[in-house]
């Protein structure tokens, strides 16, 4: 039954819901990227996105075409909990804005280390200064919100200069400040809110519905899918990721959400993306590029040896393709 496979001399209604189904597995099994480094990436989040507004739509369809049977009991709860879960996701959704506003503003750090660093010309102390000042304001941006000022500098220690730790002791409680959401607001939370009581219907209340609560099942367990793969991308405040996925495989669309789901965690438990603040492929880029300039230029001094301005060119070329991946998402 949860397959959905029909016998023969299914109705219209059964051929629909079935089909819905298939699009469904089909559109995350397209999700799957045979490169590891496209997982997480903007382009993939744009695909995911584009994903749920395919699988929206039709779900939208299958409603309209089914509205007399929306006020009648099991089918007036499960909708009413998918509008419900729908609503939570635009809390989150809200959040997530504020993580890409964030990402913004950190785009905006580069552009200033690019312009001070810009090979066509020769790199003067003053424009050093500037590209210094432009990478410490971005480990402040890029600090974990959650975290002490202590052990936030920890934490940081590599990706910030030592002789900034205090400038960011003083101001990592200014992110805070910016925020749409509470400062009690969990992104976890919500998270499991939506989980919370998503369990496969009944066979009996899938007969008495004629399969109809198999699709707002479904589009709940895509729902819940996407919003919670855009809070381990995204900057996102309490971004708690451990969710159980409460789906067996009998579902034509499981396989692919649950190996989808596993590849974002195995990911997130890396040792250089565990202390992330989003798993985001090209936040993961700012770091690793901003550390490498970082530590260059506490090693510099003036005036630049030949060998030294040509690597510092290497790590300016390498900030400029991240800033284009950002720019050009």
């Amino acid at each position: 039954i949860h397959s959905m496979e029909s016998p023969n001399g299914s109705t219209g209604q059964e051929i629909e819901l079935e089909a819905f189904q298939r699009q469904v597995a089909e559109r995350f099994r397209d999700l799957a990227p045979s490169d590891s480094d496209d997982l997480l990436s903007i382009p993939w989040i744009r695909k995911l996105l584009d994903t749920f507004l395919c699988c929206q739509e039709d779900f939208r369809v299958i409603v309209f075409e089914n509205k007399s049977q929306l006020n009648k009991p099991p089918m007036d709860k499960y909708i009413t909990d998918y509008f419900e879960r729908s609503l939570k996701a635009l809390d989150v959704c809200n959040a997530i804005r504020d993580g890409i506003e964030r990402i913004r503003q950190w785009q905006k750090q580069l552009e200033i280390v690019l312009c001070a660093l810009d090979s066509q010309r020769t790199i003067g102390e003053g424009q050093f200064r500037r590209a210094k000042k432009a990478l410490i304001d971005l480990a402040i941006g890029m600090l974990d919100e959650k975290e002490s000022s202590s052990s936030v500098a920890h934490r940081n220690r590599s990706f910030v200069r030592n002789n900034a730790q205090r400038e960011l002791r003083s101001l990592s409680h200014f992110r805070s400040l910016s925020w749409s959401v509470s400062r009690t607001w969990s992104a976890a939370r919500q998270i499991h809110a939506i989980a919370s009581n998503l369990v496969a219907p009944k066979t009996n209340e899938i007969i008495s519905t004629n399969r109809l609560n198999v699709a707002v099942f479904t589009m709940s367990h895509v729902l819940l899918f996407v919003v919670w793969a855009l809070v381990a991308a995204i900057p996102c405040q309490d971004r708690g990721l451990q969710i159980h996925l409460s789906v067996t495989k009998q579902f034509v669309w499981a396989d692919p959400i649950l190996s989808l789901h596993e590849r974002i965690l195995d990911e997130s438990k890396k040792r250089d993306r565990r202390n992330s603040c989003g798993l985001l492929k090209e936040i993961h880029g700012i770091e690793k590029c901003a550390r490498h300039m970082n530590e260059l230029t506490d090693s510099v001094h003036f005036p630049l040896t030949m060998q030294k301005e040509a690597e510092v060119k290497e790590r300016v070329q390498e900030l400029a393709l991240v800033h284009k991946a950002i720019k050009d998402g």
